[in-house]
């Protein structure tokens, strides 16, 4: 019998670049699913790989400013991603950072869960959002706790909804536990390796490429290298592009947003890649290590598992860890880079990076898919609820 698909995600618009998005595109270019989303504005962008391609959306589509971003109708999403009707459907697969997961299934139809990572602003990032954000203060700011509150509560009866999870790392994996008391099988996501090239001789700048909002701690990089006075390039838009091109000192260029290709020969010519973000995976240093450049990462989350540390692999490293996201902290790898800087072989590096390849993602998770399917159809529903991969 030929299963039919879909697959959800939480928002597809031009601003939304991030591996989530990178996962959604890998997905459709293996399985024949109907894609959905809360909103859609790249089936209408000529340059998406969603051009005129039929997306299923929301009432959200048609709000003001919707795509600028749904977020500023957080609210709203769980009443939203409920009302997609997916009653067609065999196999729901859910591309999920926030509540792509909660789409509503029934006992007959198989959904399987990409989890980017709970939901951040619900979960551990509760207290940085409340601190940093004018809705977390005075009446608005309770308010905006019940809010919270109400969030995690819809979060954790939607993991319920999932029948299989798969994390994009062992540190996300960790998270679901902790939030859902649910397994999830790892999969690192696809990084296409082929787009960035190899380059051995490197040249005397250190180099930082994120979205500029605050939690991407660009300000932190900057701060540090001015400090160091050592040569850094940041390459990125946001939020905080002209806070950061003001307190940058002749030593460092913001270059804003570029290109695709400029983005690439940065990557390959830098001495080092700087990172500071604690993220579920983190692409970027990735792809920073296919061209054989070295990573100084802030020491948490996805970077332990995707960075070396020359301190522990000393014939294989890729880069080096910072304990503490301080300008102290970074200012000292920098500085132990700087001194083991032989030790890092550029194909070495590269070859690391090579083991997170789009090649590799498919293979797996086709076959993760396959094994759902296999599980589940040959299953009484006890039977279903028993299976459990393995822990991380």
């Amino acid at each position: 019998m030929q299963l039919k698909y879909a697959l959800v995600h939480e928002w597809l618009t031009p601003k939304a670049t991030g591996g989530s998005e990178l996962v959604v595109q890998e997905i459709l270019q293996h399985i024949d699913a109907d894609p959905y989303a809360l909103i859609d504005f790249e089936s209408t962008n000529p340059e998406s790989y969603l051009f005129k391609r039929q997306i299923g959306t929301t009432f959200l589509q048609y709000f003001p400013g919707a795509r600028g971003g749904v977020q500023k109708y957080l609210p709203l999403l769980p009443l939203a991603i409920e009302q997609i009707d997916l009653r067609p459907y065999d196999v729901i697969l859910s591309s999920s950072h926030a509540v792509a997961k909660g789409v509503l299934t029934g006992p007959h139809q198989l959904h399987i869960c990409y989890c980017h990572t709970p939901m951040r602003y619900a979960w551990d990032l509760t207290f940085d959002y409340l601190r940093s954000s004018a809705l977390g203060r005075g009446v608005l700011g309770w308010v905006t706790r019940w809010l919270l509150h109400y969030l995690r509560q819809w979060d954790v009866l939607s993991a319920n909804r999932v029948d299989y999870f798969i994390a994009n790392s062992q540190n996300t994996a960790r998270r679901i536990w902790r939030y859902y008391r649910r397994p999830a099988t790892v999969i690192y996501p696809p990084v296409h390796t082929e787009r960035f090239p190899f380059q051995a001789q490197k040249q005397d700048f250190y180099l930082t490429v994120s979205r500029l909002v605050s939690y991407k701690k660009t300000s932190l990089i900057v701060r540090a290298f001015n400090q160091s006075g050592r040569s850094l390039v940041v390459i990125g838009s946001g939020p905080e592009l002209q806070e950061l091109r003001k307190i940058a000192k002749p030593n460092i260029q913001i270059l804003g947003w570029q290109p695709d290709a400029v983005v690439a020969k940065y990557m390959a010519e830098a001495k080092a890649f700087v990172y500071a973000a604690h993220e579920d995976f983190g692409i970027a240093p990735v792809e920073a290590q296919a061209c054989g450049t070295p990573v100084i990462a802030y020491g948490a989350g996805g970077a332990l598992e995707t960075v070396r540390d020359v301190r522990q692999y000393s014939d294989t490293a890729t880069g080096v860890l910072f304990s503490t996201q301080s300008e102290v902290a970074l200012i000292e790898a920098v500085e132990y880079f700087e001194t083991h800087a032989q030790a890092f072989n550029p194909e070495v590096v590269r070859s690391h990076a090579l083991t997170f390849d789009a090649k590799a993602f498919a293979r797996q998770y086709l076959s993760f898919v396959e094994h759902c399917c296999q599980e589940f159809r040959s299953s009484n529903p006890s039977e279903v609820l028993a299976f459990r991969p393995k822990l991380p």
